[in-house]
């Protein structure tokens, strides 16, 4: 009897930890057709600034965002993401690695801040000049529209958040950035 017990709780223990996993697994995965192609590292490397995002416990109370995107020597690219809570009425500030999840002439990557944990980073959608981007994770749960600026042309707007609709994005939670 203390066997059978043993099992269904180690049974139990299982089926939560797949519980957990499948609960925190995206649903609906970004195709890899929808990422850029051809993409070019070096161009993409500089400052950035958030103009938007999809709301995430990641960045909850976060403002001024900013991502520099420098080359490493091994190929990989440095990334140093800074912030401003004014909750906390503090700056922070993260550093990780990108590397390509492919071909580097595609712009399917992953992200790692915490190594060895990779999430996926996909360039969905870039204007000629490298100056406006739309950025997603795996699935429909992370999008950022991206800006060399603090701001956004409209034009650039609306081509992104067209893209973002077609793949079945929820942009009315968008939230902009106000600079």
């Amino acid at each position: 009897m203390m066997k059978k017990g043993k099992a269904l709780i180690g049974l139990a223990a299982v089926a939560g930890v797949a519980g957990i996993a499948y609960a925190l697994w995206p649903k609906n995965k970004i195709p890899g057709s929808a990422v850029v192609d051809p993409f070019h590292k070096e161009r993409y490397l500089g400052r950035w600034n958030e103009v938007a995002r999809l709301p995430s416990l990641i960045e909850k109370d976060l403002r001024d965002l900013t991502e520099e995107y420098s080359l490493n020597e091994d190929g990989t690219i440095k990334v140093v993401t800074r912030a401003f809570n004014p909750v906390k009425n503090k700056a922070v500030e993260a550093t990780g690695t990108i590397k390509f999840k492919g071909s580097q002439t595609r712009g399917q990557l992953e992200v790692a801040y915490f190594l060895p944990i990779y999430l996926d980073y996909n360039v969905l959608d870039i204007d000629d000049d490298y100056l406006y981007a739309l950025v997603s994770g795996s699935g429909l749960g992370y999008l950022w529209l991206l800006s060399r600026e603090s701001s956004m042309p409209e034009e650039m707007k609306q081509r992104f958040l067209q893209k973002a609709i077609g793949l079945g994005f929820d942009i009315s939670k968008l939230e902009w950035m106000d600079y």
